[in-house]
């Protein structure tokens, strides 16, 4: 679990960080509550820069900066037992990128994903656009055994971030992801911190 002396929750709010229109969302009159926006904050413990940490019992993602300093980022995470925790890199990056689920996802949901299947109209996987599930932005999580099929993506529904509702990665609205898909390097090391009271992670 995270450590609780790292991080700290006073800092910056998102305005400092230049990152415009954050709260601003497509196809909602949603807006996210101040407490939501990414704010740079310092951390107590010295951890090297463009590191990626995810508390979610918080629902919060650090992206580290130097001199003990992060942002942070309000993040969605995975529901039930489908969270997994672990240390990952950065092995891919796209922008507007293509989805099918995964094999797992759609034993799990068969009706869900019926579009996915052979004949159907996402038999190859949905196109990039503003209606595909991974949104704007999606950064490939892989292990020493290649890609994990974790993603930290983005979503244009902004109303589930900071709760447990996907199938396993990490959520931000479009304008957030982008600022931290244009901050982290592709290598960078990802760290999954354990979920309180959760049993063992489905597939």
């Amino acid at each position: 679990m995270l450590n609780k002396r790292q991080f700290i929750s006073t800092g910056i709010a998102m305005g400092g960080l230049g990152l415009a229109g954050a709260n601003a969302q497509t196809n909602s009159d949603f807006t996210l509550p101040e407490e939501f926006l990414p704010r740079e904050v310092r951390i107590r413990d010295t951890l090297p820069a463009g590191e990626i940490h995810v508390d979610p019992n918080r629902f919060v993602l650090y992206l580290t900066l130097p001199k003990r300093r992060a942002i942070r980022y309000t993040v969605g995470v995975g529901r039930e037992n489908l969270y997994h925790d672990g240390t990952f890199y950065v092995g891919a990056k796209r922008e507007w990128p293509s989805w099918k689920p995964t094999p797992a996802m759609m034993k799990r949901e068969p009706a869900a994903y019926k579009n996915f299947l052979p004949g159907g109209r996402y038999e190859k996987g949905m196109p990039g656009g503003p209606k595909n599930p991974l949104g704007a932005r999606a950064i490939y999580l892989f292990d020493e055994r290649g890609d994990s099929y974790l993603r930290i993506h983005g979503t244009n529904a902004p109303r589930t971030i900071g709760t447990a509702v996907s199938n396993g990665c990490a959520r931000l609205v479009n304008p957030h992801v982008i600022d931290l898909y244009d901050r982290v390097s592709k290598g960078a090391r990802v760290v999954l911190y354990k979920k309180a009271n959760a049993g063992p992670s489905h597939s």
